[in-house]
């Protein structure tokens, strides 16, 4: 993905955009093109495939910050290495950061879309409301 955006032109016009305020909800893949080491927009470090190969995918439930308890479904699924002082964590698995929240930015190592549970595309459509 990184070697398409920079083949196409498209790398710095999107870093440029997200810095500029573009809200932005990264999962799983997209929480590793935000960290330091790719776009470097988010004030963190991913570990990648942290959780094994696709034979390593699991579900559980856990709890999210602000919203309580939710399901998650994580496929070859990193988690948060490192994050900035302006990072806030937002859940936890078995001690490894999986959600996080820097200013218009909302990354989750796991796949909300895979659920029926809302809330965290709820969180993120208030993010994108109170930037306009």
């Amino acid at each position: 993905m990184m070697r398409i955006m920079k083949d196409e032109g498209l790398f710095e016009p999107l870093r440029q955009t997200i810095l500029d305020g573009l809200p932005v909800l990264g999962t799983c893949a997209g929480l590793i093109m935000l960290d330091r080491n790719h776009l470097n927009v988010m004030d963190i470090t991913a570990r990648r495939n942290a959780y094994g190969r696709q034979l390593g995918s699991f579900n559980t439930e856990a709890d999210f910050k602000g919203i309580g308890r939710v399901p998650m479904t994580f496929i070859r699924a990193p988690y948060i290495e490192e994050a900035g002082p302006e990072v806030e964590i937002l859940a936890r698995v078995d001690g490894k950061a999986v959600a996080a929240r820097q200013g218009n930015m909302l990354v989750t190592a796991f796949h909300p879309e895979l659920t029926a549970d809302t809330r965290i595309h709820e969180l993120f459509l208030k993010i994108v409301a109170s930037r306009h």
